[in-house]
This record gives structure tokens, C-alpha cells and sequence, in this order.
């Protein structure tokens, strides 16, 4: 079962009602909430919540250690049998499309192609002449990637010249999917003014919280800026506000601007994909009402013969 939509929409709570439910256990499709020492900015599920139901993939690594999608995918794959083994049903849970879509449709991934110093110094290129730079010399040798990756999103321009020059040939013919099954996908969603909304208060709350401390913390821990996982959302919008490069008021309009962005982007992509099963957050009252919901549908799908449904998780 897969749980995804865009943020600020309630999935972790939905997920940890619908797995407490059904006898599951959540696998955080989310490419920050890996990292330790980064809660407030990633909206971990609340303690709580992780305690009633075991979460996999949170708190995993530090965040001056390496991630990517290939890595995330390998590790889902070593679970999914465990939970299993245990009589349990894996919920994967998150809105990054892509580490959502590398469990459900099996992308390939290149096994090799990582060189530190030629990412160095490409990235170096593209702070010396400008990502558009980068990004026509990927449109010269891999124009598929090229038409895909947004110009301004250096850090997937990188590596795509990196496996290119690297592996000999373009990323886009090093990957690909592996046949598989129906999954149950089941999207949240809310209308766009306030989803909006909810992702202003969502960010408040967050500097309520300490936000601003936990990214000091982090500095002060040795993690700077240039790690990747600090480039996330919130968390290179505050470094600038402690280098004294904006007011903190012009850094939270930033973080409100650019996660409102992101959800787009998510609606986006998830919007290509008729297999979901879209559900109105509010139209259902909230969280509850849609766990509700999930849990209707699945005893139904049950009844009907059909339990779980061909699928890869």
C-alpha cells in the first residue's frame, strides 16, 4: 500500500491510523527524514506516532553522509520481505515522486558512477558560469535527461554528466523499469488555496518549535551548508538568515514560497498517475476521516476477493 500526495497534507497521521489498523508498518518514502538531528525541518512523524507503529528509514544516517534514490531503493527492497516475514503489510509513506515510483514501478538505477572529485568539479563549473551552462552541455550529450531535469536543479545536472562521463553512455538509457504488479495507491489532497494555507501555518509552527535552533544546532555540530542535506527546504533558507544574508522574516516568506513550489511540483507529477486514488483531506473531516476511509476500502477490496491485490509491496 502506498500513501503519497503532495506536503502540509496529513500522511504521516493517516498512515500511522491506517497501519495501526491493518497490522502494518511504514516505510518513509522521504529523501530528508533519513537524516538525524534534522526533525523540525524534515515534519518527522511525532514521536508519538512512531512509537504506536514501527517506522523504517528515519533516523538512519548523519547528514554528512550519502544519499540518493538507489540507495533508498535497495534498502526498501531488504525490507519488504522482513515485514513480511512478520505477517505484516508495508505502507510506504511520502510525497518525494521519485523515491515513491523507485519501489512501485522498480526503476533501475546505474549499480556505479559515483566519482567525488568529478562532482566536485562540476559543481564547482556550474557556481563559476552558471547552472544554464551545465545543463546545455547535458542537452549536447543526453538530451532525454536533459528535456526532463530543470535547468536551475544543479544537483541532478551533475549527476547525470557524472554518470555520462563516468559510465560512457547517458543516464537515461542506464535506467529503466522492471515489470511488476498492481499496487494500492491512495493520494491526499486538498484544495489548492488551502493547501496553501496549511503550509504557511505548517512552517510557523515549525519556528515555533525551534527551527531556527535546530539549524544552529546543526552548523555548531559541524554540518555545513554545503552538505546536501542542508540544502533542503527550510534548512538553507534559515543559514541564510544566521549568515546575516536575509531578515528572518524575508527567510520564512522564502521557506513558504518555495515548499508552496514544491507541493506544485508534486501535484505535478503525482497527477500523471491514474493508478492513484485520490481523497480529500477536508472533504473527510481531516486525517481520521481518510484513514477511515482507506480502511473501508481495503476491507471491501477483502470481501470482494481481491485482498492486497497483485502487488509489489
Amino acid at each position: 500500500m502506498v500513501i503519497t500526495g503532495p506536503t502540509a497534507t496529513g500522511k504521516s497521521e493517516v498512515a500511522v491510523l491506517v497501519a495501526e489498523a491493518i497490522g502494518g508498518e511504514i516505510i518513509s518514502a522521504d529523501s530528508m527524514q533519513v537524516y538525524r538531528y534534522m526533525d523540525i525541518g524534515t515534519a518527522k512523524p511525532d514521536p508519538a506516532w512512531r512509537r504506536r507503529v514501527p517506522h523504517h528509514l528515519i533516523d538512519v544516517l548523519d547528514p554528512d553522509e550519502e544519499f540518493n534514490v538507489a540507495l533508498f531503493q535497495r534498502w526498501v527492497r531488504e525490507l519488504l520481505p522482513q515485514i513480511r516475514g512478520r505477517g505484516r503489510m508495508p505502507v510506504l509513506v511520502g510525497g518525494s515522486p521519485l523515491y515513491v515510483y523507485a519501489v512501485v514501478d522498480r526503476y533501475l538505477f546505474p549499480s556505479g558512477g559515483y566519482d567525488p572529485e568529478l562532482r566536485a568539479r562540476l559543481m564547482a563549473e556550474a557556481a563559476r558560469h552558471g547552472p544554464l551552462a551545465l545543463h546545455r552541455r547535458l542537452a549536447e550529450v543526453d538530451p532525454e535527461s536533459a528535456a526532463r531535469i530543470h535547468p536551475h536543479n544543479v544537483r541532478r545536472v551533475v549527476r547525470a554528466l557524472e554518470v555520462f562521463y563516468l559510465a560512457g553512455q547517458p543516464i537515461s538509457r542506464l535506467q529503466g523499469r522492471e515489470p511488476g504488479g498492481e499496487v494500492t495507491m491512495f493520494g491526499l489532497i486538498r484544495p489548492r488555496p488551502l493547501l496553501y494555507r496549511h503550509i504557511e501555518e505548517r512552517v510557523d509552527r515549525m519556528v515555533a518549535r525551534g527551527l531556527v535552533e535546530e539549524v544552529e544546532r546543526l552548523l555548531a555540530m559541524g554540518y555545513g551548508p554545503e552538505l546536501r542535506s542542508m540544502q533542503g527546504l527550510g534548512y538553507k533558507e534559515i543559514v541564510s538568515y544566521l549568515r546575516g544574508e536575509t531578515t528572518l522574516e524575508e527567510a520564512l516568506y522564502l521557506v513558504k514560497r518555495n515548499t508552496k513550489r514544491f507541493a506544485k511540483r508534486q501535484l505535478t507529477w503525482f497527477a500523471k498517475d491514474k493508478r492513484i486514488r485520490w481523497l480529500d483531506v477536508d472533504a473527510f473531516g481531516g486525517p481520521p476521516g481518510v484513514a477511515r476511509e482507506i480502511i473501508n476500502f481495503k476491507e471491501l477490496s477483502a470481501e470482494a476477493g481481491v485482498p492486497g491485490r497483485p502487488s509489489k509491496l
